[in-house]
């Protein structure tokens, strides 16, 4: 049963993606502000058909901690669930990607028009640079900047050293770092078909000022925070402790 019903959501998730993409295509030259409800919208609709289809339930805590004014939001990336369960929860945002997600028909071109910060991951510095630029500008718009620090997603239980483009961003631009942690990955693995029913958590920590030291302790703050919540709310991190 677990089998039909991952099947029939991912059925789900490739149409409804499909639709949302032309949808913003034709949604492209609005202000961002009212684009991103469709967006809103589409992130709030996936949440649902995740718990009617695959059993998933949802704990969202933190909400208190969102500021008003635009940040860099800094989450763990395990699975597909945060990548659209974002645009449920944060106000208007977009994301820092890697480049080659423009180039898949229709889900690409709908990407391309939420304005992401789209990247050559082997760029280096001057990837880095990209970053600060464009989301300096984006930031100032009231848009919010989305991004996974590990670079993609890495299995429930391990950690990665995270880019320093969040943080140096944070501080060149003068806003916060939202720290986001959750056990998405527990449920959906980021490789195979088998969505597993179950409580999702996300947590959703106090910004962190990224104004009063380098952006290497900040990655180090923001990553301690993040490591130290999913070791609260994931299994997989109780099996690797336990493990001999």
């Amino acid at each position: 049963m677990i089998l039909v019903r991952s099947l029939v959501f991912q059925v789900y998730f490739y149409v409804s993606v499909s639709l949302f993409a032309i949808g913003m295509i034709f949604c492209r030259f609005m202000p961002y502000q009212k684009q991103f409800k469709v967006a809103h919208w589409w992130g709030r609709s996936m949440m649902v058909a995740g718990r009617w289809i695959c059993g998933f339930s949802y704990s969202i805590q933190g909400r208190e901690n969102i500021p008003d004014e635009a940040c860099v939001i800094m989450c763990k990336h395990t699975s597909v669930f945060e990548t659209y369960a974002q645009l449920a929860i944060f106000p208007p945002q977009t994301w820092v990607v890697k480049r080659e997600l423009f180039w898949i028909p229709f889900f690409g071109w709908g990407l391309a028009s939420m304005r992401p910060i789209a990247i050559n991951r082997s760029a280096g510095r001057a990837a880095v640079t990209q970053v600060i630029e464009q989301g300096k500008k984006l930031l100032a718009m009231g848009v919010s900047i989305t991004i996974f620090p590990e670079g993609t997603r890495v299995p429930p239980g391990e950690t990665r050293k995270y880019g320093i483009s969040g943080a140096a961003l944070a501080r060149e631009a003068g806003v916060r770092i939202l720290p986001v942690a959750h056990n998405a990955g527990d449920l959906w693995p980021r490789r195979g078909v088998l969505k597993k029913p179950g409580l999702i958590t996300v947590i959703i920590g106090p910004p962190i000022d990224a104004s009063t030291q380098s952006p290497k302790e900040t990655n180090r703050i923001v990553q301690d925070w993040v490591e130290d919540r999913m070791a609260e709310i994931s299994p997989s991190y109780f099996d690797k402790s336990a493990a001999p």
